[in-house]
């Protein structure tokens, strides 16, 4: 297993065979220099997803350790900021579950959070979200992650020429278009969203820093491909859901208080397990602004 050597070389500790990593040593509430920065970017772009363990973050150092990657844009383009710090899009599974029981709203009834890559149901989805672990359950709430380039190597050439000639509609109005409406109005990237309008994406995008390509469905949020009848789409997206998340191409965080994830967006996807029951668990997340996948 290789990673690719920094030129400042730090404590990395690969989680699996392609995707995940675990970084210590670095105490993100510093100033870090640039070649630290660079260094930690570079392994994020070799395992999609890096960890740091052990850390001290509060909104603010969370903020400022994230502005280093790239600009930190509304959490969530339904869901407001917290309170002083609207960047920092918090999850509070307890709570969450109770507001939308209190709406009739079963779409949140699990403890868990199916497999999906962040607000792709918007023109430019996020390049990547940095994430710090506030409360944990005593058992279970872990995250699994997917490499969506592994996945997508691992097809028949004739496969992926298909694909490569595709694109296909995300929308989110089926998990917020409620949430919006009881909103009245969200953010994202600095204008009001009043709707949510299904997008076009590429079925295979390439990536701008790394130039792989990767399969660019999830069942969050894509739910046709343009180009095929609805019952071929079905069929071809069921296999791509259940293909890309292969465990040879995944990697299961357990998580500790404070614990931070950065993962690259474009080239993931991730989910809950929902394994928690009853116990309490919170997560704070910051978002990067992204590109128009291509």
């Amino acid at each position: 297993m290789s990673i690719a050597a920094p030129a400042l070389q730090l404590d990395v500790t690969p989680l699996s065979g392609s995707i995940g990593a675990t970084i210590r040593g670095v105490d993100l509430t510093d100033h870090l220099s640039d070649e630290t920065i660079a260094a930690i970017r570079q392994v994020w772009l070799d395992r999609k997803v890096v960890f740091f363990p052990g850390q001290q973050l509060d909104p603010t150092s969370h903020l400022a350790f994230a502005t280093r990657f790239g600009e930190p844009t509304e959490g969530h383009p339904v869901i407001p900021g917290i309170e002083g710090h609207p960047e920092v899009f918090e999850i509070d599974y307890t709570a969450a579950r109770q507001v939308y029981a209190a709406y009739g709203d079963v779409s949140f009834r699990s403890r868990g959070v199916h497999w999906h890559t962040d607000v792709t149901f918007v023109h430019r989805p996020p390049l990547g979200s940095i994430l710090r672990a506030v409360v944990v359950p005593e058992a279970g709430g872990d995250t699994l992650f997917s490499d969506q380039q592994a996945a997508f190597d691992a097809l028949s050439p004739a496969l992926q020429d298909f694909l490569s000639n595709l694109t296909a509609l995300h929308d989110g109005r089926a998990q917020f278009k409620g949430a919006l409406e009881r909103r009245g109005e969200g953010r994202w990237e600095g204008e009001k969203v009043v709707s949510l309008d299904p997008v076009e994406h590429p079925v295979v995008r390439t990536h701008p820093e790394t130039g792989a390509r990767s399969l660019f469905v999830n069942p969050g949020f894509t739910t046709h491909i343009t180009q095929l009848d609805r019952a071929e789409s079905d069929a071809l997206l069921a296999f791509l859901y259940a293909h890309s998340v292969r465990p040879e191409f995944t990697v299961r965080y357990h998580w500790q208080v404070g614990d931070v994830a950065f993962w690259d967006n474009r080239a993931t996807q991730h989910a809950v397990v929902g394994d928690f029951g009853d116990q309490h668990r919170v997560i704070q997340r910051i978002t990067l602004r992204g590109d128009e996948p291509r």
